[in-house]
């Protein structure tokens, strides 16, 4: 009698204790970005171990929803999803604390939706749900000229495609400024969304306006520049249709003064009558015209859409001449890695010399002369005194950072200001999306999009250093027409890691064609 008291109380508290578990997980959805591994946070709260639990992982949104399975201490995957084989795992280690998270490697669009996680034990089960949005990044956006508006403004068109989720898109002029524009349209189709986005704009002072498409961890940005030749053309065929219509009043004018003088030719009166009539129709407006006016309207039609059509393919050869250039460039790739007698104390190097950090403690390190002391630099391991070199540093994740070339003569102690006098040719971020080139008070520059690696450039007798964005492959800046007399090496500088806002390393990455 008194077992079977006990064994009740002890239900009775088992089941009471189960009451008070409960499964919790992310209440926001989770983003992941395609090709990545993504956990998905799943835990019994209290913490208590799960080894000896059933932990499902199920798709809601799809049929045979098997994602991972465990029970019985070990994995039981026969009936898992295809697309999932190889790609899930928990950790024995984190079951015994409670924590049934599941990693999901290199995630896949097809991943996106709600996925349930469901713990079962003997008396007792929860489960919650976990929503997936997988980014994809699109296409670079090509921006168009379709022509003019009726007050010489030009309409831009914007397309991208094979983004996911769909991407907010603004214009922008040369500020930063964002424009008015038309409703963005938005389709779908298995690749993604594809956007195509319009604007008119007229004749500015830079007539440069920027396509940006963003979403909440991608962004790309192209620009378009256009001749102020290509606005002038339209108000020259304004005012040349204006003197056109002007001078036609006129002769229309004289020519019915002539019919009245003259009503014995009445009848050719009236046939000139019917073929200005004609003429008129065929131009589109609504007074009666002489012929010729029509015949010159068409000419000066054709010729602003000649003008038009050659700035277009000008603006395309432009492009890919640049990308021509950029390609022959990469053929003179060269090994760089880090030099680490020149690095500074809070600099850390990786053992292969392609990476290099700032960490908060100064090392104990000889105080060379090749040392920098106070600014956070180092120079690359191979000087060149002839020559063509290229090489590529990704500088993704930083809000700050210097890269360059520097001769081998410069200071190195106590604070450094780059300039191509003081023996630097230096570009720099700062602020996270400031660019400028470091030429006296240094110039603020403008890239396609936020850069994510530079190639760098340098032809020792031309006296030229160029600066590339490797993705979009197109030109950054150059210093032109310098004077080279020394060694010179590659130059880099992560910057002060700002607690963590910029510790993510500068990596000196291989060239691929």
């Amino acid at each position: 009698m008194k077992f079977v008291c006990v064994t009740q109380i002890f239900f009775i508290f088992m089941d009471s204790q189960s009451e008070c578990l409960k499964v919790v997980g992310a209440a926001a959805p989770l983003f992941a970005v395609a090709g990545e591994d993504l956990v998905l946070p799943c835990s019994i709260q209290p913490s208590t171990s799960a080894v000896d639990m059933r932990v499902e992982w199920f798709r809601v949104d799809v049929t045979d929803s098997l994602v991972h399975l465990y029970k019985d201490r070990e994995d039981k995957n026969e009936g898992q999803i295809l697309s999932y084989r190889g790609r899930t795992a928990l950790s024995r280690e984190e079951l015994q604390k409670g924590n049934a998270s599941l990693k999901l490697s290199a995630v896949q669009v097809s991943d996106e939706g709600a996925y349930k996680c469901l713990v079962e034990a003997k008396s007792w089960y929860d489960d919650i749900t976990v929503n997936v949005i997988v980014e994809v990044l699109g296409t670079h956006p090509v921006i168009t000229m379709e022509g003019y508006d009726n007050l010489g403004g030009i309409n831009l068109v914007c397309e991208s495609k094979g983004w996911n989720p769909k991407p907010d898109v603004w214009w922008l002029d040369r500020e930063g400024v964002t424009l008015n524009a038309e409703d963005t349209e938005t389709h779908r189709d298995t690749e993604g969304f594809r956007v195509k986005h319009s604007i008119t704009v007229h004749d500015s002072d830079s007539n440069r306006f920027y396509c940006r498409l963003q979403q909440k961890h991608h962004m790309r940005e192209t620009d378009i520049i256009i001749s102020g030749k290509v606005f002038h053309a339209w108000k020259f065929a304004v005012v040349s249709i204006s003197v056109l219509a002007v001078i036609s009043a006129v002769v229309f004018i004289v020519t019915i003064i002539c019919v009245c003088q003259k009503k014995e030719k009445i009848e050719r009166a009236s046939f000139h009558v019917f073929f200005c009539t004609f003429h008129a129709h065929f131009c589109g407006v609504s007074l009666c015209c002489p012929y010729f006016y029509c015949f010159f309207s068409e000419i000066l039609s054709k010729k602003l859409q000649n003008d038009f059509e050659k700035e277009k393919q000008y603006a395309e050869i432009q492009r890919q001449r640049v990308e021509d250039e950029f390609e022959k460039k990469m053929n003179h790739a060269v090994e760089v890695t880090l030099e680490a007698d020149t690095a500074s104390p809070k600099l850390i190097l990786s053992d292969d010399g392609k990476q290099v950090t700032h960490g908060d403690t100064k090392q104990d390190l000889p105080d060379t002369p090749e040392r920098f002391d106070h600014c956070p630099c180092v120079l690359g391991k191979e000087g060149f005194s002839s020559g063509r070199i290229y090489y590529e540093v990704q500088v993704s994740g930083k809000t700050k950072w210097d890269l360059g070339v520097a001769k081998e003569s410069i200071n190195r102690k106590g604070k450094i200001t780059l300039d191509p006098q003081n023996g630097f040719w230096a570009i720099v971020l700062r602020k996270g999306n400031e660019y400028r080139a470091c030429v006296g008070s240094s110039i603020l520059l403008y890239p396609r999009e936020k850069l994510q690696k530079v190639g760098v450039f340098m032809d020792y007798e031309e006296g030229l250093v160029s600066f590339y964005d490797v993705e979009s492959r197109s030109h950054i800046y150059s210093f032109t027409g310098q004077s080279f007399t020394e060694k010179l090496y590659p130059y880099f500088s992560p910057c002060n890691n700002k607690r963590g806002k910029n510790s993510a390393p500068l990596v000196i990455s291989p060239v691929s064609e």
